[in-house]
């Protein structure tokens, strides 16, 4: 059974960084694409960031993009997320999530494992 579990998050001020982790077990990690959801308090989750099983393609949603950057080390099955510039619109429980396939790219998968989340707070 594939096992994620997240870390990194915390509160910031405003302008601040934060850099997210999910570390995955029992898979072979570099078969999956891994994707980012934050879900703020009242809202649906949604996507942000994603990146293919080699690392070499990656997505940014509009509202993060130039601020957040996705990476992986599938030698330490983890994948990053690495978050500057934060905004208190930011705030949100953030989830990673992996999808079974060497994809070469990251729209429109379908996330079939999830971890348990990691709280993200942005002062203003």
């Amino acid at each position: 059974q594939v096992h994620l579990v997240e870390s990194g998050g915390g509160l910031v001020q405003a302008g601040g960084s934060l850099r997210l982790s999910c570390a995955a077990s029992r898979l072979t990690f570099s078969n999956y694409t891994i994707g980012w959801f934050p879900q703020a308090p009242g809202k649906e989750r949604e996507f942000v960031a994603g990146i293919n099983w080699s690392g070499l393609s990656t997505y940014s949603a509009d509202a993060v993009k130039g601020r957040f950057t996705v990476s992986r080390d599938n030698v330490k099955n983890t994948v990053y997320l690495q978050m500057n510039s934060l905004k208190p619109e930011d705030t949100a429980v953030y989830y990673c999530a992996a999808a079974y396939g060497r994809r070469t790219d990251v729209l429109g998968v379908s996330y079939d494992t999830w971890g348990s989340g990691t709280q993200v707070t942005v002062s203003s």
